[in-house]
C-alpha cells in the first residue's frame, strides 16, 4: 500500500523540467520590482476606472474607451502579473492553470491593443472631422464597439491557443514546465493582427492628425486678434493630441516588438524562453494610464477628490470636473 501511494504522488521537485531560480539577493530584487509594477498597474488603472465611472461629466464616448482600456489593464495587473511573478521563481505549474493564465493574459493584452486602436480612431474623427464627431461617435456606438472588441479578443485567442489546449492531459506528469508555444502559422497571423495591423492603423491616423494639426496651427497664427482667442484652445488641444498619439505609437512598438521578434525571424514563439519579452508586453498596460489618463487635466483633479475621499459626499458625482 505504501509503495502504491508513493508511486501515485506527484513530486515537482523531482521533475527535471521544473527550472527553479536560486534564491539570491538579485532574484529577490527582481521579484520585488515586478510586484511593484503589478501594484502600480492596478492602482493607476483603478483610479481611471473610479474617475470615469463615478463622475457623470466624464461619461463621454472617448472616456468609455479609456474605461475599457483601464479594465483590461487592471485585470492584467491584478491576476496575470502576480502569477507571472511566481513563474519567474519557478516555471512549475499544472497544465490547466498554466494554459488559463496565458489565455487570460493574451485576451487582456489583445483587448488593450484593439481599444488603443479605437481611441486613435476616436481622436482622428474628433480632430479631422469635428463637425461629424457627435453623430458618428455616439455613446451607444462606442459601447457596441467595445463589446465587439472584447468578444473578438476572446474568440481570437481561443483559436490561437487551440493546439495548446488539445495537448492538455496527454502527459503522464501532473507537474510540468509552464510554457506555451505558438507555431509559426499562428504566430504569423498574430503578428499581423496584433502588431502590424494596429501599428499601421495608428501610423496612418497619426499622420493625418499631425498634418491637420500643423495646418490648423498655421491658420491660428494668421488669425486676427479678435478671433484668435476663440481658436487658441482648440489648436493647442489638437497639437497635444498629436503628440500623445506619437508617444502611444512609440511605447506600443517598444513594448510589443521584442515579443514578435521570433515570428519576424520565422521561428516558433515560446513564452517560457524569454520572460523579459513577456513582461515588456505586460508593461504596456502600466504605461497606458500614464499616457492616456495623465494627459488629461481632469484626471489629476479626480485623483485629488478620490484620495481626499470627497467622492463619498452626497452629490459628488455631479461635481464639475472639466
Amino acid at each position: 500500500m505504501v509503495e502504491t501511494l508513493e508511486d501515485n504522488l506527484c513530486t515537482p521537485a523531482l521533475n527535471s523540467s521544473c527550472r527553479l531560480m536560486p534564491v539570491t539577493p538579485e532574484a529577490v530584487l527582481i521579484k520585488t520590482l515586478l510586484y511593484c509594477i503589478a501594484v502600480l498597474t492596478v492602482m493607476l488603472n483603478l483610479l481611471v476606472i473610479i474617475s470615469i465611472s463615478h463622475f457623470r461629466q466624464l461619461h463621454t464616448p472617448t472616456n468609455l474607451l479609456l474605461l475599457s482600456l483601464a479594465v483590461s489593464d487592471l485585470l492584467l495587473g491584478l491576476v496575470v502579473m502576480p502569477t507571472a511573478v511566481v513563474l519567474v521563481q519557478s516555471w512549475c505549474m499544472d497544465q490547466i492553470t498554466c494554459a488559463l493564465l496565458y489565455l487570460l493574459g493574451f485576451i487582456l493584452t489583445s483587448t488593450s491593443v484593439s481599444t488603443m486602436v479605437l481611441i486613435s480612431v476616436d481622436r482622428y474623427v474628433a480632430i479631422c472631422e469635428p463637425l461629424h464627431y457627435s453623430s458618428r461617435m455616439t455613446t451607444s456606438r462606442v459601447k457596441i464597439c467595445v463589446s465587439v472588441c472584447w468578444f473578438c479578443s476572446v474568440t481570437y485567442n481561443l483559436i490561437i491557443m487551440k493546439d495548446h489546449f488539445s495537448q492538455i492531459g496527454k502527459s503522464d506528469s501532473c507537474y510540468q514546465e509552464c510554457a506555451v508555444t505558438i507555431n509559426y502559422i499562428s504566430g504569423a497571423v498574430d503578428l499581423v493582427l496584433t502588431f502590424f495591423g494596429p501599428v499601421t492603423i495608428i501610423i496612418v491616423l497619426y499622420t493625418r492628425v499631425f498634418v491637420v494639426a500643423v495646418s490648423q496651427a498655421r491658420v491660428m497664427r494668421s488669425q486676427a486678434a479678435d478671433v484668435k482667442s476663440n481658436t487658441v484652445t482648440v489648436k493647442k488641444s489638437e497639437m497635444r493630441a498629436a503628440r500623445t498619439l506619437g508617444i502611444v505609437l512609440f511605447v506600443f512598438i517598444l513594448c510589443l516588438c521584442p515579443y514578435y521578434t521570433p515570428s519576424l525571424a520565422g521561428q516558433d514563439t515560446t513564452v517560457v524562453d524569454s520572460p523579459v519579452t513577456i513582461w515588456l508586453f505586460f508593461c504596456n498596460s502600466s504605461f497606458n494610464p500614464l499616457i492616456y489618463a495623465f494627459y488629461y487635466p481632469w484626471f489629476r483633479k479626480t485623483i485629488k477628490l478620490i484620495v481626499s475621499l470627497q467622492i463619498l459626499q452626497p452629490g459628488s458625482c455631479e461635481t464639475k470636473i472639466m
